[in-house]
């Protein structure tokens, strides 16, 4: 049964199904979680209701309080996806890997579709008709991996050098096309045409200026207008190769389009946007305020989710696939600086087995002592310390921090 009650009423041994209040305001994603010990209800700051599920968990010890209606929190209401186009057999299921086993693959696969991507690209710009069949495998590999571990090939793929950038954004956007997917309960095949729209949905970009593409600055109002035109562009460069399906198409056309119709090229607004397009709208965001670029640092993912949150509320995404996401890849995405309870800076360097606030970390600093300390892998799962708050990397000035989650051991 579920019941609302104040938060001042939550205790140990209570299952809380949802969260009432902004995200903003406490680490939690509205996920369920138990709670199991009482920094879990301290974290909930300002929030003044949860909602609890006693099937699950002690009820409250107070008189009996009305039982409510939630909205559900699945996807099943979600718009139908597009038609997808011929998929070939169900692939092999992938056995689990943890983060460190499974970056040596990713960085394989990363390489060879690096090279892929720049061939497709520089026969866009000659003109010659786009193969894109060679896709189909890079697709399927960069599926298997995000499926071994989805945090290794999008966190390696946010280290991009700026001449691969246009082509390691669209195999970022790939990856994170498949994850979200799967947390989203579609179909393997469904999440491997994500993935394909993912893959071509910048292929517009081919055909903008190179000296407007790479410029590095801010663009004039009349080289954003020609930036602008790259999903058309995209599209009508897609639609003559014919050889993706529509979920590619749609992606390509309408990944800057946004819920409150303020996006483009058409200005569609709500459910005039296909799941995709939404899905691939947050994916592309995040990729591309994560990255290095340069004339410009890439945020960390942690405060990238907080702003890009904060959008979702002025309606430039959906905000049921901006959770997802969110699941997807973790509160605390690896290479997040956060800091714990006691005191020390940390890296995040892959999610946990159980909570979302609690990921591996590598601790390297104290700011009690206001200087570096012998880094130490720390699984938050298994230890009393926690994650307080998140620090931005640019206050503190540090310079190594991809470095630390990026070790192999």
């Amino acid at each position: 049964m579920l019941r609302k009650i104040p938060t001042d009423s939550l205790r140990v041994g209570m299952h809380v199904h949802e969260v009432c209040g902004s995200w903003l305001e406490h680490p939690f994603w509205r996920g369920s979680f138990k709670v199991t010990e009482e920094a879990q209800i301290g974290q909930l700051g300002a929030i003044r209701e949860v909602i609890i599920d006693t099937d699950k968990g002690r009820d409250v010890d107070m008189a009996v309080m009305d039982d409510i209606e939630v909205p559900s929190t699945d996807f099943s209401d979600l718009p139908e996806p597009l038609p997808s186009a011929p998929v070939e057999a169900p692939p092999t299921p992938q056995e689990r890997t943890s983060f460190r086993a499974e970056l040596a693959q990713a960085g394989r696969v990363l390489a060879k579709s690096r090279e892929a991507m720049r061939s497709m690209f520089q026969d866009a710009r000659m003109g010659k008709a786009l193969d894109t069949e060679h896709c189909l495998p890079l697709v399927r590999e960069i599926a298997d991996s995000v499926e071994r571990n989805p945090g290794a090939l999008v966190s390696l793929a946010r280290l991009k050098t700026s001449d691969a950038y246009t082509f390691m954004h669209s195999v970022a956007v790939c990856a994170l096309m498949v994850s979200l997917a799967r947390q989203l309960k579609l179909s393997e095949a469904q999440a491997r045409e994500a993935g394909m729209a993912g893959l071509v949905h910048d292929m517009g970009k081919a055909l903008m200026p190179p000296e407007v593409l790479n410029k590095p600055g801010a663009l004039t109002q009349e080289e954003f207008a020609i930036m602008k035109s790259h999903p058309e562009e995209g599209y009508k460069l897609l639609k003559e190769g014919g050889a993706v399906g529509a979920v590619a198409l749609d992606v390509c056309l309408h990944h800057h389009e946004k819920v409150n119709g303020r996006g483009y090229p058409k200005g569609l607004k709500g459910d005039e946007i296909s799941l995709y397009a939404k899905m691939g709208a947050v994916c592309d965001v995040y990729d591309a305020i994560t990255s290095n670029r340069p004339y410009k640092a890439g945020w960390d993912p942690a405060d990238s989710l907080m702003k890009m949150a904060a959008w979702t509320k002025e309606g430039h995404f959906d905000e049921r696939v901006f959770q997802a996401f969110v699941k997807s890849i973790g509160i605390y995405p690896t290479g997040s600086l956060v800091k714990l309870q006691s005191g020390r800076l940390a890296v995040v360097v892959e999610q946990g087995t159980g909570s979302l606030l609690s990921p591996v970390v590598r601790v390297f600093f104290s700011t009690k002592s206001n200087q570096p300390i012998p880094v130490e892998l720390l699984d938050l799962g298994k230890t009393v310390d926690q994650i307080v708050s998140r620090e931005s990397k640019s206050q503190w000035g540090f310079q190594n921090l991809d470095q630390l989650w990026n070790q192999p051991g």
